[in-house]
């Protein structure tokens, strides 16, 4: 029994202590328990060595020191090599083979009509064909046919070297090698001599400018080129080029400028330099247009209150057969031509227009153009010219 009562006893006294706990919990305004403060972290030893300030560091007031900026090296200015032409010499008879390709076609042509075993007038119709198809030009063209009938009836040539070797003689005699073919590019004293460059668009005319300055400084001459063609913006640009490539200065204006102005410039440039010979490279005129050729004779006159225009060279694309002699024609009465610079001879078949542009004008081809190479520009030379379109 008493063993009863002590466990009633004990059940007792743990009823009632958890009716007080209970109480307890209960109670109004109890306050909330605080709260579990984190555990801290462990000090990393790389954070313990970055001094305060440091890029990457948090908090108000923290400042960031970034590295300096590195500036770019600046672009390296590079000085165009200056090349050393070869002397102008010469040049056609190493160009010849390049003459030959294009031109012997007309030449062999030629000689194969004149080798049949009769001459009728169906022949010799054929060869003033052929002529007049290679722009000889019809005047040119029936007098060499006429001094060959009569030359082959009085002589009676017929073995290929004799035929070649009147054919020759004929078509030499057209060429006139007689003209004088000189560039007059001497110097006057201590003023330079000066070369007006004209011609209609497409022709090769600033190209052809270029290469003259570049045999002209393979000759010894010290050279100013003047960028006239203000209306092609990238004229000035390309004999800016062909300048630097020789050491020649070129005297260049605003885009859309005064021709007669640069020209007027470059001119004064030669003289305060002492070169010995200033280019003009002009605009590329249309030949229709009346108000675009006086401006051109504008130029010729501003150059001549400074020095005298001793050469006016005017570039023609031998592909362009006839119509290159309408331009010329155009040209020669605004400004007194002095010689043909005859382009792109060495890609046509079409050379006897070297015939007909010196008999309409008396103006002699003085260079010609045998190529797309620097030194592809030649002083031209008859004979080779002739050689060149009867082959070997």
């Amino acid at each position: 029994m008493d063993g009863y009562l002590g466990v009633i006893v004990i059940v007792a006294v743990v009823a009632l202590l958890a009716a007080g706990g209970l109480l307890l919990y209960f109670k109004p305004g109890r306050k909330a328990a605080p709260p579990v403060k984190p555990p801290e972290q462990p000090v990393l030893p790389e954070q313990e060595e970055r001094p305060a300030g440091v890029a990457g560091e948090e908090g108000e007031g923290a400042t960031t020191t970034l590295p300096p900026p590195v500036k770019p090296a600046e672009p390296a200015v590079v000085t165009p090599e200056i090349e050393v032409p070869p002397p102008s010499a010469g040049r056609m008879v190493r160009l010849r083979s390049r003459l030959a390709r294009s031109q012997s076609a007309l030449g062999r042509g030629l000689l194969e009509l004149l080798s049949r075993d009769r001459l009728d007038d169906d022949v010799w119709d054929e060869v003033e064909e052929k002529l007049i198809t290679a722009d000889v030009g019809v005047a040119p063209t029936r007098v060499i046919v006429d001094d060959l009938r009569t030359k082959v009836k009085v002589l009676g040539s017929r073995t290929p070297e004799e035929l070649r070797g009147l054919l020759r003689e004929e078509l030499l005699a057209q060429v006139n090698p007689d003209l004088d073919r000189t560039l007059h590019i001497q110097k006057h004293g201590e003023r330079p001599a000066v070369a007006l460059v004209v011609g209609v668009n497409g022709t090769g005319k600033t190209t052809t400018t270029g290469k003259l300055a570049r045999s002209l400084v393979g000759d010894g001459k010290k050279v100013v080129l003047g960028a006239a063609d203000t209306f092609r913006a990238a004229a000035a640009d390309q004999l800016q080029t062909w300048g630097e490539r020789v050491g020649a200065d070129v005297v260049r204006g605003p885009e859309g400028g005064d021709p007669a102005s640069v020209a007027f410039d470059a001119v004064a440039r030669g003289i305060e330099e002492k070169v010995d010979v200033v280019i003009v490279d002009t605009a590329g005129r249309l030949h229709t247009k009346t108000g675009l050729m006086d401006e051109l004779g504008k130029v010729k006159r501003v150059i001549e209150k400074k020095a005298t225009v001793d050469e006016v060279l005017l570039v023609l694309d031998a592909t362009t057969g006839q119509n290159g002699m309408r331009q010329a024609q155009v040209f020669a009465e605004v400004v007194n031509i002095t010689g043909i610079a005859l382009t792109k001879l060495d890609g046509t078949a079409k050379g006897g227009i070297v015939i007909s542009v010196q008999r309409e004008l008396g103006v002699p081809v003085k260079l010609a153009g045998l190529g797309e190479g620097p030194d592809d520009l030649a002083p031209f030379d008859p004979e080779v010219f002739v050689d060149a379109i009867l082959g070997e």
